[in-house]
């Protein structure tokens, strides 16, 4: 693999979740009518904007804490607070998500969890909520022993590498799904590839890309706090902007 530093990697992936957030919104905003909390379909406008902010940009910025090199000396606890609060944000938010697509779907007589998408999705949702408090009550709370957190630890980070990966085949049918109900009259049809329908499958790619790009991330080992599993690791992390050697 190319020998990237991580910083300026780390800052175009912030700005390519800033793209992410602001296609979902301008498709929205743009094709479906705009925002509302009121039970309409501009109610529904906010399950996508706040599942792909919160179980794809925000989950993924919480996976990627670790990997700054400020987190490799000093006490590990900050950078766990900061983790495990960029994960309740994302947990939060896609609540708020499953909220909005529920009483759509009840105030307009829908049925609920009929489709593939809703059954991926929800789990994503139950097992992210699930990792979350498996992962507070091992290393935030303070009588979780030694032996228990190295235990868990591989669970823990295999389920958080698993979740974002559902949480990208969720959006990406969720966007699916959304374009084939919407497209299918006269001119809009979807299989005639409308603006909406280009626009709305660059979202896909851009969700996709920004998932990728974590998970590869997460993969490469020069990027890994060198001391993990100690508190306090007083080892010098990698230059910032060049080389990222393997430790």
């Amino acid at each position: 693999m190319l020998d990237l530093p991580f910083l300026p990697f780390c800052f175009f992936l912030g700005g390519l979740g800033f793209v992410c957030v602001a296609f979902v919104s301008a498709w929205c905003q743009r094709w479906r009518g705009g925002f509302a909390w009121d039970g309409s379909a501009q109610m529904f406008n906010w399950h996508p904007v706040l599942m792909v902010t919160g179980m794809v940009v925000l989950y993924g910025a919480a996976a990627l804490v670790y990997r700054l090199p400020p987190a490799w000396r000093g006490p590990k606890f900050p950078w766990k607070v900061l983790h495990g609060a960029l994960a309740l944000a994302a947990f939060v938010l896609a609540v708020l998500g499953l909220v909005a697509v529920f009483r759509f779907h009840n105030d307009h007589g829908t049925p609920n969890m009929y489709s593939l998408h809703s059954w991926l999705g929800l789990a994503t949702v139950l097992l992210f909520s699930c990792q979350w408090v498996a992962g507070f009550s091992a290393f935030l709370l303070p009588w979780a022993p030694t032996w228990l957190r190295a235990l868990y630890k591989p669970v823990h980070v295999f389920f958080g590498s698993t979740i974002l990966m559902l949480s990208m085949a969720s959006c990406v049918s969720g966007i699916n799904e959304k374009l084939f109900f919407s497209l299918k009259n006269g001119t809009t049809e979807y299989k005639l590839l409308p603006a909406e329908a280009v626009f709305a499958n660059t979202l896909g790619l851009l969700i996709l890309l920004f998932g990728v790009l974590v998970l590869g991330a997460l993969a490469r080992p020069s990027w890994k706090r060198p001391d993990a599993d100690s508190p306090d690791s007083c080892q010098v992390p990698a230059p910032l902007w060049g080389h990222a050697g393997s430790r």
